[in-house]
């Protein structure tokens, strides 16, 4: 099975300016996803999808291949992953590479993952293969969707006002419902035919990986908490 790394790292973050390459112990934050990625026997070829030709630069010299800069109109604060994939995957055609089974997806903004982690998720990816189109690490949060809320015109509006045959679930027990889990971000696997032929970065029958933990960055409370997670 071929296996590639896509490591997505646009510039224009927001939370943090240039919150990808910023110092995280000694080394710009996408050092760390970068090396994992290539002390990973399971990952054949590592790539990073960035705008910046600074990024791109740094990328290279750390050992990530980075054959092209992408389009700014693809990495704008509202563009998706989908997007970002689809064309690499369309440069990859183009330019005669050849096309993976799958790609793993890692997020600069995780650099504390750990090398047995990612091989656990790639070899159990691999095991279940046949039964899914992708799998996505996750952690457990306390709270239910059940019984949250958003406000419109000043009016509080439940997100479920029936789930399972139950009516007004957000007045309910929250041990009536199943547990709830959240996309930590830090690793994803995903065919490259999903994406291609059902046009989606899940497809589906997502792999539910579970972690204990979520030290994705977003912010400068994140990058500190991370820092001490180590």
């Amino acid at each position: 099975m071929i296996i590639y790394s896509l490591i997505t790292a646009r510039a224009g973050s927001k939370g943090i300016k240039n919150k990808n390459i910023i110092d995280y112990n000694g080394h710009p934050m996408i050092y760390y996803s970068i090396q994992i990625s290539k002390n990973c026997n399971q990952i054949h070829k590592t790539f990073v999808s960035t705008d910046s030709h600074e990024y791109a630069q740094i990328c290279k010299n750390y050992g990530a291949e980075v054959p092209f800069i992408r389009p700014k109109e693809l990495a704008q604060d509202l563009s998706t992953d989908f997007d970002v994939f689809n064309h690499f995957i369309e440069f990859l055609k183009e330019n005669n590479y050849t096309l993976p089974d799958a790609i793993v997806h890692l997020r600069p903004t995780y650099p504390n993952r750990n090398l047995e982690l990612l091989n656990d998720c790639i070899s159990t990816f691999i095991i279940n293969y046949k039964n899914y189109d992708s799998l996505r690490t996750v952690c457990k949060i306390e709270k239910q969707p059940q019984k949250m809320y958003f406000i419109q015109n000043n009016n509080l509006i439940p997100y479920f006002n029936v789930y399972n045959n139950i009516n007004e679930p957000f007045n309910m027990p929250r041990q009536l419902f199943p547990n709830t889990y959240i996309h930590n971000g830090c690793i994803d696997i995903i065919k490259t035919n999903v994406i291609n032929d059902l046009k989606s970065m899940s497809g589906n029958n997502i792999y539910p990986f579970i972690m204990n933990e979520n030290n994705d960055i977003d912010s400068l409370d994140d990058l500190e908490k991370s820092k001490k997670n180590i």
